[in-house]
């Protein structure tokens, strides 16, 4: 694999413990490579604009400016970044405000080395990844509040794929367990995200979760 190839990451942790060993997981993986670090909301809002990392893994509590500051300079900057949260049990409140901003995915500082390469993965191919427990909370958090009505309504089909989505499906995945084209699925998700109003997958798998189309352990 070429260095052109490999999954190009930035590290945004205040705790250089923390960033020393994330380097050390992803620089063991030949297909990714980090490309720089920050220790500060502020430090990591510049270097996403002066790096243009495929994948951002960002901290909530940073000094300067937090987490989900960051994230939404980073989003307004540039819609297509790519963010996977590094979170702990004593930052988790800030889960969803993160997600609104634009994250794509939650990683629990305590995972598995091999659970933290799978959603830099899943969120570096545009899926979102959700750790259960954080969804859980995310859940929690949104309480009985009820969703915003879709722009239009959502189809059968879209429906389908909704639910595929919330499942952790891939695109190929979806088109395969739909009998159509990948192009077909991509289609129904920028439906989907443009009916729901929401800025990524993420976002539309917590939908789907509120509306009961899918459960957490289905």
């Amino acid at each position: 694999m070429t260095e052109a190839e490999r999954i190009r990451i930035l590290i945004a942790d205040d705790h250089a413990v923390v960033r020393e060993g994330l380097r050390a997981v992803i620089q063991s993986r030949p297909d990714m490579q980090v490309i720089g670090e920050a220790a500060d909301g502020a430090a990591a809002v510049d270097r996403a604009r002066e790096l243009q990392p495929d994948v951002i893994l960002m901290d909530l509590l940073m000094p300067r400016k937090s987490g989900v500051e960051a994230i939404g300079d980073i989003i307004r900057e540039n819609s297509r970044a790519r963010i996977l949260v590094l979170t702990s049990f004593s930052d988790d409140d800030q889960a969803f405000p993160a997600i609104r901003a634009g994250a794509l995915g939650y990683v629990l500082k305590d995972s598995l080395p091999e659970e933290l390469v799978q959603a830099i993965r899943a969120v570096h191919r545009g899926e979102p990844s959700l750790h259960p427990t954080i969804a859980r909370k995310l859940m929690a958090e949104l309480g009985g509040a009820r969703p915003a009505e879709p722009r239009e309504p959502l189809t059968e089909r879209e429906i389908d794929v909704l639910k595929l989505l919330a499942r952790g499906m891939n695109n190929a995945e979806i088109a395969e367990a739909l009998v159509v084209s990948k192009r077909t699925v991509d289609s129904h998700i920028n439906n989907i995200l443009a009916k729901l109003q929401v800025a990524n997958r993420t976002q539309a798998v917590l939908y789907a979760l509120r509306q009961g189309l899918v459960g957490l352990h289905d």
